[in-house]
């Protein structure tokens, strides 16, 4: 976390939290405040996963701008919208909208919905848990065909007939 965040101060970008709290209790562990970062466009510093409270913030004119800059990041867990905008809302649900596994509007990306299917799309890829298509990742579908009789009959009612 630190190092993306002296990565976008060094690049003129205004960080506003991110340090480190209760070292003085707790020396050997690192718990750090928030981190709100202001940039003027999106970097590879906001397509990188760094697993840390950070919140990068960047404005846009239009809805279309905002879509291909959330898509263009190669991971896919989860994401959210915050709109009151409900064409904006249903563009972000989609099937052109938003590429992640799980979709919110109004509400912030747990990662984990309760009661919802769990996936990832792009890197962050790795299948689906839970929710209402969950059994088909332990299946396999096949088509099968017993024959019960003592004949071997052929496909489509096809015919042999041999002297």
């Amino acid at each position: 976390m630190q190092t993306a965040l002296t990565e976008a101060s060094a690049s003129g970008d205004l960080v506003t939290g991110g340090g480190r709290v209760h070292a003085e209790l707790y020396s050997e562990a690192h718990y750090v405040r928030p981190a709100i970062v202001e940039m003027p466009a999106q970097t590879d510093l906001v397509k990188r996963e760094t697993f840390a409270p950070i919140l990068y913030v960047m404005k846009y004119a239009h809805f279309e701008d905002a879509l291909r800059m959330h898509n263009s990041v190669p991971q896919g867990l989860s994401s959210s919208i915050f709109t009151l905008n409900l064409r904006e809302a249903e563009r972000f649900l989609s099937a052109d909208g938003a590429d992640c596994g799980m979709v919110n509007v109004n509400l912030g990306p747990s990662g984990a919905e309760i009661g919802g299917a769990f996936g990832r799309e792009k890197e962050t890829d790795g299948g689906r848990e839970a929710g209402s298509d969950a059994w088909k990742s332990y299946m396999r579908r096949a088509t099968s065909t017993v024959n019960y009789g003592t004949a071997l009959p052929l496909a489509q009612g096809v015919r042999f007939d041999v002297p």
